[in-house]
């Protein structure tokens, strides 16, 4: 029997919840982070937008795990992991003239970070 903290995808163990949980906030702030720092103009607002659109598909993904398979995620994971890694990295080119851009790339690290720890989770509900 499942605890209320796991969750199970076709042709998986059950999955630890608040894992899942963790990665949507990270990615609701790094949404949040991304909007803010868009609206400042400068080189990395493209960046922003795309990353700040991803996270938010993300998030709503993992909401909504009926019909999802492993190898989805996965790869909307490996989505997500590589914009923010863009994010950041634009981000940190400002980040000495931007506490804003400074704040974004910590918040895309931190959700990379997160969206790791889920794609770990899952390998190891697979095994």
């Amino acid at each position: 029997m499942m605890s209320e903290d796991m969750m199970s995808m076709p042709g998986m163990r059950a999955m630890d919840m608040t894992v899942m949980q963790a990665c949507m906030d990270a990615c609701s702030a790094c949404e949040q982070a991304c909007t803010v720092c868009s609206v400042q103009m400068m080189s990395c607002s493209p960046a922003c937008m795309n990353c700040a659109d991803m996270c938010n598909t993300m998030m709503r993904a993992m909401l909504r795990m009926q019909g999802m398979t492993p190898a989805a995620m996965m790869s909307m994971l490996d989505a997500c992991i590589a914009m923010c890694q863009v994010c950041m990295d634009e981000c940190m080119e400002h980040a000495d003239m931007s506490a804003v851009c400074k704040m974004c790339a910590q918040a895309c690290q931190a959700c990379m970070d997160a969206c790791m720890k889920v794609k770990d989770s899952m390998m190891a509900a697979s095994a």
